[in-house]
């Protein structure tokens, strides 16, 4: 027996004893939605490089790690450290969540208006359980991954954010999801669901932190309704720490006159995979689907995108930008389809990344399929290193070759942050950046400051 169906088999004899504690234990037909998820993700297995969808990414740490499915002593793992980790609340709403455990004493509320519900996929199960049965089983018949289908079986945490018709909500929201720290490697499964009603507005920013050395699974899937005339601004900081593996899975709707953007920062985790499919299905909608990513020593990051055009006067935009250092290792699989009646389609997709060492590695694969014949549709990708001249040029006037370097790369990484709408996270995931980069970065205010 490989190593591979091993570990298949240690999810599948782990669903059985944990089960009874899961989210709607009571609940028949989430019973029976489990138990098929976790059928279906026995016969399909885990992907593997001979799946086309998975051709630059192996997933190694779940080859090699036995999980275990979290437990509410998992939850009260390093809750004193919890607070240093998360950023200044400025008065936004927030839910925390500590190895996959929605922890009450770290809510804010924040004021949310009139007709914006937030709450733990938990409490939703307990009280609206036919409201969310509609939206969890939707595609579950329908989906071909073998990890959305173990995420379906082990969902144990998540969130709800229902905004109703017309409401506009002027903060972002901010969810936190804490893990490590755990006396073993541990799995966790969010399972969060956004519905945006006609002409609603709300931004979510959503953070993957992690905590010590140790190795610990988050298989994250998130369903988005954005409907009539909404918007959703929908942003992801991906710190995972330094063992952790990060699987999000992101499947969006975008009804007719509708925008849904979003953008996602990865910047930690062993092996990280954000998997975003986007339909837009009613005339008029856009997405803006962009982001950024910036790993070194052995990380490996896999962006896959689909974004598909289903009807007429449809638009997209698609803009992802990497800097990569050391033996790192990205995948950018980004494909736009536009289906026969999806005339008048605009769209345009983008990647670039940066090499700062000869050991890093960029997959690039920009994809257009296209079956209508009145479209306007580009991509484009290009891998390149820091410009000589321009870093000759920093030099030449005093600025430190460290600091220098660090400027041209926050000067890359930039074009990509500009895509973000929102001025507050935008530089909250600026700092994020500057950050990442050595610690001659820390000059740059200073030096701006001259």
């Amino acid at each position: 027996m490989t190593t591979e169906s091993t570990n298949i088999k240690t999810f599948v004899e782990s669903f059985d004893p944990a089960r009874s504690g899961l989210p709607g234990a009571g609940l028949g037909w989430l019973k029976a939605l489990r138990e098929d998820g976790i059928e279906r993700f026995e016969a399909l297995g885990l992907p593997t490089p001979k799946l086309e969808a998975w051709k630059y990414t192996r997933l190694k740490p779940l080859e090699d790690t036995r999980y275990q499915p979290v437990t509410d002593e998992d939850g009260m793992a390093a809750l004193d450290t919890v607070p240093s980790l998360l950023p200044d609340p400025g008065g936004r709403p927030r839910l925390v969540f500590v190895n996959g455990w929605m922890r009450p004493n770290f809510w804010i509320d924040g004021d949310l208006p009139d007709g914006v519900h937030l709450e733990g996929l938990r409490d939703v199960l307990e009280t609206r359980p036919d409201w969310i049965r509609e939206r969890l089983g939707t595609l579950a018949g329908e989906e071909t991954s073998s990890l959305v289908q173990l995420n379906t079986a082990m969902m144990d945490t998540g969130f709800v954010l229902r905004v109703e018709d017309g409401v506009r909500v002027e903060t972002p929201i901010e969810v936190i999801f804490v893990g490590g720290l755990t006396a073993h490697p541990v799995a966790y499964s969010p399972r969060n669901l956004i519905v945006l009603g006609k002409g609603a507005e709300a931004t979510v920013v959503k953070y993957h932190v992690g905590l010590g050395a140790g190795a610990y699974l988050a298989n994250s899937v998130s369903d988005i309704e954005v409907g009539p005339g909404a918007l959703l601004r929908h942003y992801k900081v991906q710190a995972e720490a330094k063992e952790a593996t990060h699987i999000d899975t992101i499947r969006a709707r975008v009804a007719r006159d509708a925008t849904y953007e979003s953008f996602s920062l990865s910047i930690g985790g062993r092996l990280s995979r954000n998997e975003v499919s986007v339909r837009l299905e009613g005339e008029g909608a856009h997405c803006a689907l962009n982001g950024a990513y910036l790993m070194r020593g052995s990380e490996h990051c896999d962006n896959t995108t689909v974004i598909d055009h289903l009807v007429p006067h449809t638009t997209c935009r698609e803009v992802f930008k990497g800097v990569l250092d050391d033996e790192s290792r990205a995948v950018f699989v980004g494909r736009i389809v536009v289906h026969k009646d999806a005339q008048k389609t605009d769209g345009y997709q983008l990647c670039k990344t940066l090499l700062l060492s000869t050991g890093a590695e960029i997959d690039a694969k920009p994809e257009l399929e296209i079956y209508a014949d009145d479209v306007k549709c580009s991509h484009g990708a290009a891998t390149g290193q820091l410009d000589e001249t321009a870093l000759f040029y920093l030099r030449s006037r005093g600025v430190p070759e460290a600091l220098a370097r660090n400027l041209l790369v926050q000067s890359f990484i930039g074009e990509a942050l500009e895509e973000i709408s929102d001025e507050v996270v935008r530089q909250a995931i600026t700092d994020q950046v500057v950050h990442w980069l050595p610690a001659a970065c820390y000059l740059a205010e200073e030096w701006r400051a001259e």
